[in-house]
């Protein structure tokens, strides 16, 4: 009898209805939170699967995953040149050794055959900061309608060949050129669609030398005006941002200078005088700081100076062979503090009284410090991996340490490094 009830709508039938779709509900909420437990499982599986990898395995190359924490006003409260080495095979090298349209023969170690190519992958890792990222299109921005000109030795020259890489594959072919200008001591880089120019200028000691040419700079004896800088600094004159370098030619014990206006070739009244060092370079920089005093106008032009790039010629140094330099080395010094005997504590002592003495007079000029993060890099000179400008003799070949450059910086490198941190200060300006 309640069969057919159920058939005809009974109260009974409503009810049993009203239970089917609280069951379809239920039934519904039963997946949907079977699902979101899935959900939060695979989630912890994931962060725990993170967390074995990050202390464990290869750190070094998982440390680079973390991205910078900030730029703004980073240079005013980080010290960036503090630090530490990283190993970092994901995000370097910053540009290909082969792709850079502007790479130097003497710098390109993978051209002349190094097959140990993880100098290209170290990363300068402040304490207590990062350092921004480099971005070629917003250093160009930053430069567009101005110059930044490289001054200096060789050095600053690779870190100025350094720079052009870096931008170089942010520009298309047709909007960029390279000349070479006053004999060839400037070069200048165009970018056209920004009006802008990286440009380098030699002038290895700074003020005027017999070791001014370009080319034919290998003098015995070396010669330098400490009074003169005007025949270099005419061509800096209106440069938006300067960077200046010069240490690598005042290594030697005692240099001849000339007093009054005497030529660097023959006797025509000058008086000549050997004057020992650091005597000699406080003098020539004295000149440097005077011209700037007088000539750069302090709200258009940012004023930098490189502090001194260190060598790698005596492996005995950092435990090596006392007959050994950099050739062969394929790592870094990881001993934090080290510091070898190719750089003199007077001569940097004499750098910074310059620029304190500048400071006072209401002129900054903020050193870039890479003397204490470039130590480290006892591996990443050329060595013998160069285009090589004589020939090599028999004995040379029978030891090819006798004729490593332990002296210059293979690209990419650590250059890339320096200009990182220029890259750091120009984002402030």
């Amino acid at each position: 009898m309640a069969a057919p009830q159920l058939k005809n709508g009974s109260a009974l039938g409503t009810s049993t209805s009203s239970i089917s779709v609280m069951a379809s509900f239920m039934t519904m909420g039963i997946r949907s939170s079977f699902h979101s437990l899935v959900a939060l499982l695979l989630t912890f599986l994931v962060v725990a699967a993170v967390y074995v990898t990050q202390n464990g395995g290869n750190q070094l190359v998982e440390e680079t995953a973390t991205p910078p924490r900030s730029s703004n006003l980073l240079t005013s409260r980080c010290d960036l040149f503090a630090g530490k080495w990283v190993f970092d095979n994901l995000s370097y090298p910053l540009y290909k050794e082969q792709e850079c349209s502007f790479m130097s023969d003497q710098l390109a170690c993978h051209k002349f055959g190094r097959k140990d190519l993880d100098y290209q992958h170290w990363r300068w890792q402040p304490h207590q900061c990062d350092i921004p990222r480099f971005n070629a299109t917003a250093l160009l921005e930053r430069l567009r309608n101005k110059r930044l000109v490289y001054v200096g030795d060789s050095l600053n020259r690779g870190q100025w060949v350094s720079m052009v890489c870096l931008v170089d594959s942010a520009i298309p072919a047709e909007f960029k050129s390279q000349k070479h200008t006053v004999n060839g001591s400037l070069i200048v880089f165009k970018a056209h669609a920004y009006n802008a120019t990286i440009e380098f200028y030699w002038a290895p000691l700074l003020v005027e030398s017999n070791s001014d040419d370009p080319i034919s700079h290998r003098v015995p004896d070396r010669i330098v005006r400490v009074q003169g800088i005007e025949k270099h600094a005419k061509y800096w004159t209106d440069a938006d941002i300067l960077v200046f370098n010069s240490y690598l030619w005042w290594r030697r014990s005692e240099i001849n200078v000339i007093f009054r206006w005497g030529s660097f070739t023959g006797p025509d009244g000058g008086i000549v005088k050997a004057v020992k060092m650091p005597r000699v370079y406080e003098m020539a920089l004295q000149t440097w700081a005077d011209w700037l005093e007088v000539h750069i106008n302090r709200t258009k032009t940012k004023l930098f100076f490189v502090s001194i790039s260190p060598t790698h010629q005596e492996a005995q140094e950092w435990g090596g062979s006392s007959e050994g330099n950099c050739y062969g080395e394929t790592d870094p010094i990881l001993k934090e503090g080290y510091r070898g005997r190719a750089t003199c504590p007077k001569m940097m002592r004499v750098v910074d009284n310059v620029l304190d003495g500048l400071k006072a007079r209401g002129m900054n000029v903020q050193m870039i410090n890479i003397t204490q993060l470039t130590e480290y890099r006892k591996e990443g000179h050329p060595s013998i991996y160069r285009k090589q400008w004589e020939p090599l003799t028999d004995e040379q070949r029978l030891n090819p340490s006798s004729y490593a450059d332990c002296i210059h910086w293979c690209l990419p490198g650590v250059p890339d490094v320096w200009n990182e941190l220029l890259y750091a200060y120009i984002l402030d300006l």
